[in-house]
């Protein structure tokens, strides 16, 4: 009578588990084709900040009415401030040819730069484009300081699901590594 109490206990537990089965989706790399100088041969990524939704393990777009949806079902590989901070630090890297690294700085001697990125929004849209807005500032221990505003988009096909949002992810950070390098770390 107690194994078939402890057999059908664990029957329940593997049906539980199975029934929680879980997509993860990380960004790929995109493929870097220029090279941009930036006036920096050191740059720390310092700090990524992203709205609630965006920082959330789950995958939230929008639908036509406005509503941010998720599921607890679909979820990004890594945290997504970590994992953006890394893909803004080696996409600037490979574009640039500089030392780049998020924080914490790996290195004894201190960068020549520091990059902060406060998102506004990222956020997979109802009309199929992901879009990124914010600020980016950039410290320097001599010279001059820099801020800038951003505003990029990308497209992405709604009918794909996340493993195109998550295409579209790592185009977008792309996008904004090549404006950093362009506007901000000249």
């Amino acid at each position: 009578m107690i194994r078939k109490t402890l057999s059908a206990a664990a029957v329940f537990g593997l049906a539980a588990c199975a029934a929680a089965e879980v997509d993860r989706f990380a960004a790929p790399m995109p493929e870097v084709t220029e090279r941009i100088r930036i006036g920096f041969s050191s740059v720390e990524i310092r700090d990524v900040t992203l709205p609630s939704y965006a920082a959330a393990e789950e995958i939230h777009s929008e639908t036509p009415g406005g509503v941010l949806k998720s599921s607890t079902a679909i979820l990004w590989a890594d945290t997504p401030e970590r994992a953006i901070a890394l893909e803004l630090s080696r996409n600037l890297a490979r574009l640039s040819g500089a030392r780049v690294a998020s924080d914490p700085w790996p290195f004894e001697a201190f960068p020549d730069a520091r990059l902060e990125v406060r998102f506004e929004t990222l956020l997979a849209g109802a009309d199929g484009r992901l879009r990124a807005s914010g600020q980016y500032f950039v410290a320097v221990e001599e010279g001059r300081e820099r801020a800038g505003l951003f505003d990029l988009a990308v497209p992405f096909d709604p009918a794909t699901g996340p493993a195109d949002i998550a295409r579209a992810r790592a185009d977008i950070i792309l996008d904004l590594a090549e404006f950093i390098a362009r506007n901000g770390l000249k």
